[in-house]
């Protein structure tokens, strides 16, 4: 999916697609963990589903919850959503900064690598 770090740098519009094509990715994975989460608040705690995707959304965007939970089972799910919620984050951060990231160390080894062979 990436480049080897011999070949030559991604010319910009191809960059810039993975761009996109990363951050596509990253919306997907937000939206299923998000669902996961409006589903889990709606069934174990019988929120509304407006009330369950505020929920869901203060989670997964590190704020906390809104409304007070009830049940036990609600409130074993919102500590499992948080910290599930706290993963996705990372894993989102990574998926959208890995093309950054790697034009960057493959722009510094092209770099290095002229120095060393006299280009």
């Amino acid at each position: 999916m990436l480049e080897h770090h011999r070949q030559p740098l991604l010319p910009g519009p191809a960059f810039r697609l993975r761009v996109i094509r990363h951050a596509g990715v990253a919306l997907a994975v937000v939206s299923v963990a998000l669902s996961i989460g409006v589903l889990g608040y709606h069934l174990l705690e019988r929120m509304p589903w407006i009330d369950a995707l505020l929920n869901a959304s203060m989670i997964l965007g590190g704020m906390g919850p809104v409304g007070e939970l009830h049940s036990a089972p609600a409130k074993l799910f919102a500590s499992f959503y948080a910290l599930f919620s706290g993963l996705v984050f990372i894993a989102v951060a990574g998926i959208l900064f890995v093309p950054v990231i790697h034009r960057l160390l493959h722009r510094f080894h092209l770099e290095t690598g002229r120095e060393t062979t006299g280009k």
